[in-house]
């Protein structure tokens, strides 16, 4: 069974931890868990692709700090700022692969992509810097990536549908405030769950504490994490108070993986069918 490295690059909001001009605990903590960069994930497949989902606005930072040389593919949750702004640096992993970077992405993310980036995604003018050179293709059902099946999850952030995804036993479902019943069945038998919380107080984009704990435990994953944690949340002490097998995760914790095929089958066209 192909196994990956999922490395936390970033755990943090839109601010990140600490928050600029902030003398609150979490902010002036010396527990390097507190310190949260911008929300994404680097999957690393045994004899396989490796896979960033999304390019935070840290991400420079992210993949020197963890040692990140190489990006296969490109996974978008969604456009806003803190999950995109960081696109410009995948013309470093354009120059270390030698080649184009696939990128996906639903059909409203990837407009916004286009307008906001929108040189990655014309022909050069001419002889002048670098830019990335991406294929942006539509989310719009399961699709492969050098062999590895990665099914979308839609949720909700805030009114805003948007995608989490799915590899093997792992899901990862990062700026979240609710799980449409559709999805659950897409999150059966899980051995790891990556989940927004982002504080106690309520947002109205965001899952709570108390919220991603019940949509855990409904998920049933022998482990979850949660990410996207503001610095209302210091690490210590918000994970001992939290249900067995229920833990904040912090920026360069490394999990380990089954990417194996999920029950969904998939076409070569990228779209799903029923199992067999």
């Amino acid at each position: 069974m192909p196994r990956a490295r999922v490395t936390f690059l970033g755990t943090g909001t839109s601010h990140g931890v600490p928050m600029i001009g902030c003398q609150c605990a979490v902010c002036r903590s010396d527990d390097p868990r507190d310190r949260r960069l911008r929300p994404s994930i680097h999957v690393d497949v045994d004899g396989g692709p490796a896979v960033l989902v999304d390019t935070a606005t840290d991400l420079r930072q992210q993949a020197l700090i963890n040692d990140i040389t190489r990006v296969d593919a490109v996974l978008f949750t969604h456009s806003h700022a803190d999950h995109v702004m960081g696109l410009d640096e995948l013309r470093r992993f354009n120059a270390l692969k030698g080649a184009h970077l696939p990128v996906y992405a639903d059909a409203d993310t990837g407009a916004e992509l286009r307008r906001i980036f929108a040189y990655a995604f014309m022909p050069p003018a001419g002889p002048g810097g670098g830019v990335p050179e991406l294929a942006l293709t539509p989310i719009d059902g399961p699709f492969v990536v050098e062999g590895m099946t990665i099914v979308p999850v839609p949720i909700l952030h805030g009114h805003r549908p948007i995608l989490g995804f799915r590899i093997g036993t792992f899901a990862y479902l990062t700026d979240c405030s609710a799980i449409p019943e559709p999805s659950y069945a897409l999150l059966e038998g899980l051995e790891v769950l990556v989940l927004d919380a982002l504080r106690h107080r309520p947002h109205p984009t965001h899952f709570t504490v108390a919220e991603a704990v019940a949509a855990a435990t409904r998920v049933g994953a022998r482990q979850t994490y949660f990410t996207h944690i503001c610095h209302d949340l210091p690490h210590a002490a918000t994970c001992a108070a939290l249900p067995p097998g229920m833990a904040l995760a912090y920026d360069g914790q490394v999990v380990t993986i089954d990417t194996a095929d999920t029950a969904l089958a998939v076409t070569p066209a990228g779209r799903h069918t029923e199992p067999a």
